[in-house]
């Protein structure tokens, strides 16, 4: 059972299995018993670890957290709890020059649960094999209500798992996916923990303005988009 918490938290969050490892071993030293002993002594190491030693430790390996301003935030806080918002200082950034471009737009960066973990190159962020240097990051989509007036709202409770479906004359990156065999393509659709805010549409103007303003940074390798998003 250990074995297994200790997997899971690992792949995770990189750092839990360790930690709850630490909460373990640190139980025996305790005279008083009391009630979910094991379970308060793991979340008080590690929101101890995530909040006060990772984020100074995480530079020596090259990395730092994402810098949250008004423009920049993560769709959801659970990205910083579960220690995937650590980049390069480059791609910090490069995020940073976005956000100067977009500026009065009523625009924000909000970057989904596909960040990188604080240490060690080629340790996978799952379910992304190439999120393992510090250099990659997921970012939403812009929204806009039925008037067309731009939304810093998100779809998904996790931030994660909802689609821009093409349209019936577009190519379907997905469907083409899941024909050639990769069936875990479309599987974060399982992740949302629920939808929110339906009435939002995908705003094709707010989208376009947050991808040129990236497209403008000397720092950016690569963009990566569904092919029926272009």
């Amino acid at each position: 059972m250990n074995i297994c918490i200790f997997i899971i938290f690992t792949i995770i969050t990189q750092v839990g299995g360790l930690i709850y490892l630490f909460a373990l071993l640190l139980n025996n030293f305790f005279k008083i018993r009391f009630r979910c002993q094991r379970l308060i002594v793991f979340i008080g190491l590690y929101f101890i670890a995530t909040f006060l030693i990772i984020p100074v430790t995480a530079p020596i390996f090259g990395r730092e957290k994402v810098k949250h301003t008004d423009m920049i935030k993560p769709a959801t806080y659970m990205t910083v709890v579960l220690n995937r918002n650590y980049v390069r200082p480059a791609l910090n950034n490069l995020l940073a020059e976005a956000s100067k471009e977009i500026q009065g737009t009523n625009i924000q960066i909000a970057y989904l649960v596909d960040a990188n973990f604080p240490f060690i190159n080629k340790f996978p962020l799952l379910p992304h094999l190439s999120h393992n240097d510090g250099k990659k990051i997921d970012l939403s989509f812009i929204y806009e209500d039925q008037n067309g007036k731009l939304s810093t709202k998100q779809k998904s409770m996790s931030g994660y798992g909802v689609f821009e479906n093409p349209k019936p004359n577009e190519l379907n990156q997905v469907k083409n996916c899941l024909n050639r065999g990769f069936i875990q393509y479309d599987y974060p659709k399982y992740f949302t923990f629920g939808t929110i805010n339906s009435d939002l549409l995908f705003s094709e103007k707010g989208t376009k303005k947050l991808i040129k303003a990236i497209l403008k940074s000397p720092q950016l390798g690569k963009i990566f988009i569904e092919p029926h998003i272009i």
